[in-house]
C-alpha cells in the first residue's frame, strides 16, 4: 500500500513537469497512472483496515515517507539533506512508537 502510494506521487510529479500543450500524450499517461496508483494504494488501505485496528494501520502510512525519500533521491536526483533524513526517522519512529 505505501510503496505503491509513493510511485503514485512519483507519476504525478513527473506529469507536473510537461509543457501540456507540446505533450498532451504523456501528460495525461502520467496523469492517469498516477492516480490510478493512489487509488489502488486506497483500496489496499481498506483491505488493510478490514484486518487490522485503524490505530496501527495509519501510523504504518507513514513508511510512505520513506519510499517517497528514496523514489525522490533515485529516480528524480533530488538533494536529500540531513534534516529531511532526521524528519523522516522522526515521523517513522513515532509511527512505531504509537504502533508498539
Amino acid at each position: 500500500m505505501t510503496w505503491v502510494g509513493a510511485f503514485g506521487g512519483f507519476f504525478l510529479k513527473k506529469a507536473s513537469s510537461f509543457n501540456i500543450n507540446m505533450e498532451r500524450k504523456a501528460f495525461m499517461l502520467r496523469l492517469l497512472f498516477g492516480v490510478f496508483l493512489y487509488g489502488v494504494s486506497a483500496i489496499l488501505n481498506i483491505v488493510a483496515l478490514k484486518f487490522l485496528p485503524y490505530t496501527i494501520v495509519f501510523p504504518l502510512t507513514a513508511i510512505t515517507y520513506i519510499w517517497t525519500m528514496l523514489i525522490s533521491y533515485f529516480l528524480l536526483k533530488e538533494h536529500i539533506g540531513t534534516r529531511k533524513i532526521l524528519g523522516v526517522l522522526l515521523i517513522v519512529t513515532g509511527a512505531f512508537v504509537l504502533v508498539s
